[in-house]
């Protein structure tokens, strides 16, 4: 990919996004622009990435024919009046906030003309394993979004989805990956309970995920479909599945995802 890319904000989601696409190979570092107050986060991600570093957004805006807005969702309206006036017209804005709309990227930009496209990934980028939904505004044509999603797609799946489920994607899959590791460190825990050395447990909990987790996307079956396939009568496994049952599991995470996503709306507002 030839296009300059931008990063205005080198947080954590920012450099899991930025190591992923160099690691990759698909986007050469000295086609990457970032900026950022912190000098330290500037010097990490350059020694890491060999990227181009500024603490000038503007600059950043200048150089890029996609530009990738990774700060706080507070933020938004002050950076985009710093940079509106360096912004290409044919670049393509990137959102990666929650709560942050199409319609009001255009508020902040002043104009109905800028090209937007509103992502959330999340932070297995930086394994080459990110899950990004992205929606766009109605003035980006079809060979734009191919060159969105090939970017995304440089460090993980890209899915197309409407803008209204974009909360529901924060609950989803955005912050997901927190409850994940509270599940594997749980299930590590119960076995150092038994004795297991916790560096073997954490690692066999990790691979059991990873492995359940391709086991859904690969064979395409129904995850009540698997459970039932590890599910013996009598057995240990449907013993376990009880337990979870009982403790309200599966309403938890339910509950945890539509708390996320009610979060998300609320930020919108």
């Amino acid at each position: 990919m030839e296009k300059k890319i931008g990063f205005i904000g080198c947080g954590n989601m920012a450099q899991a996004m930025i190591k992923g696409i160099v690691k990759s190979k698909d986007v050469s570092p000295e086609n990457i622009f970032v900026s950022n107050p912190s000098e330290e986060k500037l010097k990490s991600i350059k020694r890491e990435c060999g990227v181009n570093v500024t603490h000038d957004n503007k600059k950043v805006a200048l150089n890029s024919d996609i530009l990738i807005l990774a700060v706080k969702p507070n933020k938004y309206s002050d950076v985009i009046k710093e940079i509106k006036d360096e912004v290409s017209r044919r670049a393509i804005i990137v959102t990666i906030a929650a709560g942050i709309s199409i319609d009001k990227v255009r508020l902040f930009f002043k104009s109905d003309d800028v090209k937007v496209v509103r992502t959330m990934p999340n932070t297995p980028a930086l394994v080459g394993e990110a899950m990004t939904a992205l929606c766009v505004s109605d003035n980006i044509k079809e060979e734009e979004v191919d060159l969105i999603r090939n970017l995304f797609d440089t460090f993980g799946k890209t899915e197309i989805i409407e803008e209204r489920l974009m909360d529901v994607i924060t609950g989803l899959s955005g912050s997901s990956p927190a409850y994940v590791y509270m599940f594997i460190e749980a299930m590590a825990d119960g076995a150092v309970l038994q004795g297991m050395p916790r560096e073997k447990a954490y690692k066999i909990a990790a691979q059991s995920v990873l492995g359940a987790a391709k086991m859904v996307l690969e064979t395409k079956k129904h995850p009540g479909e698997l459970k039932d396939q590890v599910c013996s009568p009598g057995g240990t496994t449907i013993e376990a599945v009880y337990y979870l049952e009982k403790s309200n599991f599966r309403a938890s995470v339910m509950g945890a995802v539509d708390k996320c996503t009610e979060k998300s709306k609320e930020m919108a507002k």
